[in-house]
């Protein structure tokens, strides 16, 4: 598996998103059609500070072995990121049908990152020695 391809496509997903979520909370929320509220609007900017620091941690790792035991606790916390994020993606798209189409894609995106991350925590690295 090219986990450096991995990590550098989950480092720059996760960047672009903190950036548009620290510094322009008003306009996605606008554009998901929900009303900003003062307190919506720090809680984005916050959410934007976490994924553009997660964004970084996988950015300084893409280039370290990773797999099996090897960098455990990053595929770990990839792997439950986007596995909790793309089952409450689905439950809430399932359930709500007026959810705008991007909504769609964004989970679309969790659920290929999930299954790749999860993937990752049981593929070793290290070639056999047959």
């Amino acid at each position: 598996m090219k986990t450096k391809i991995l990590m550098t496509l989950s480092a720059v997903t996760l960047a672009l998103a903190g950036i548009a979520l620290t510094f322009a909370p008003e306009e996605i929320l606008l554009s998901i059609s929900a009303e900003g509220t003062p307190a919506l609007t720090l809680v984005l900017q916050l959410l934007g500070a976490l994924y553009f620091g997660f964004g970084m941690l996988n950015w300084m790792t893409k280039t370290a072995r990773i797999g099996g035991i090897y960098n455990r606790p990053v595929a770990v916390a990839n792997s439950s990121h986007y596995a909790i994020a793309a089952l409450a993606l689905m439950k809430s798209l399932t359930g709500n049908s007026d959810l705008p189409a991007i909504i769609w894609v964004v989970a679309i995106v969790y659920a290929v990152f999930a299954t790749a991350f999860g993937a990752l925590l049981f593929w070793s690295p290290v070639k056999s020695q047959d």
